[in-house]
């Protein structure tokens, strides 16, 4: 991946959400509200865990969530994502998320790491067995 200012975009991981959250996001001290961001990285974590369990899942755990640096209005976040572990029914993603800081100056700098896992389930909600993987 490429490389502004000092941090590193991370390698071998897969880009699943680019957003701009707007000051309809902000908390009362003016930074992007904690639950807004938690939401997106949902989603992100999401879009692998739906593909890999080749069809409908569902949030069971979110098993960490670190809060690096406060995101503003402006900031251009990009989540990324890899794959930590599929078991028979459930499969563990890890999402980190990236603030790229003012484009006249350019600035990348890590927010946000979480780990989430989803459970594939059927057309009743009832787990179901993730197929084997190629």
């Amino acid at each position: 991946m490429g490389r502004v200012g000092e941090t590193q975009l991370p390698e071998g991981k897969q880009l699943a959400l680019r957003i701009m959250p707007m000051p309809a996001d902000e908390n009362e001290n003016g930074d992007i509200f904690g639950g807004w961001i938690m939401s997106q990285v949902d989603i992100a974590g999401a879009t692998l865990a739906r593909r890999v369990a080749r069809g409908r899942i569902a949030t069971v755990a979110v098993n960490s969530f670190l809060f690096k640096q406060p995101v503003q209005v402006g900031d251009l976040l990009s989540f990324y994502v890899d794959v930590l572990r599929v078991g028979k029914t459930s499969v563990s993603v890890n999402v980190e998320v990236y603030a790229e800081r003012r484009p006249d100056d350019p600035k990348i700098v890590k927010v946000t790491e979480a780990t989430l896992t989803y459970v594939a389930i059927d057309a009743n909600s009832r787990p179901r067995p993730i197929p084997q993987q190629p």
